[in-house]
């Protein structure tokens, strides 16, 4: 099996139910929404697998998660029957002089979540 031959690199206790998980495309960066008993978002520093960030506002599990097409914003549904959007990558790398027209949400300063 897989298993057998790849060993699992690494493991993380988040502390609760894990019910998604994101990579970042702008940045070495991973989100994970949980549910039970935390109901959050975190944002992690990977390899180092360190938080970043702990979104809260939920107040029941989040159970989707999507990615912007620019990669900067997270939008997040929950049981609470809310969309939360969040700004918490740093938007795509370009030699644009006008920075932030592209993005779903134009970054003001200290837009991102850390």
């Amino acid at each position: 099996t897989l298993n057998e031959e790849k060993p699992v690199v690494s493991c993380v206790d988040t502390g609760s139910q894990v019910c998604n998980l994101a990579w970042s495309s702008n940045c070495n960066e991973v989100v994970s929404t949980h549910g039970y008993s935390l109901n959050q978002i975190v944002v992690w520093k990977y390899p180092s697998m360190t938080k970043v960030a702990t979104l809260t506002g939920h107040t029941y599990r989040v159970l989707y998660l999507a990615v912007s097409p620019d990669g900067s914003t997270i939008v997040t549904g929950a049981g609470d029957e809310t969309l939360r959007f969040w700004q918490v990558f740093p938007g795509p790398r370009s030699s644009d002089k006008n920075p932030g027209h592209d993005l779903l949400f134009p970054q003001s300063p200290g837009s991102v979540v850390r």
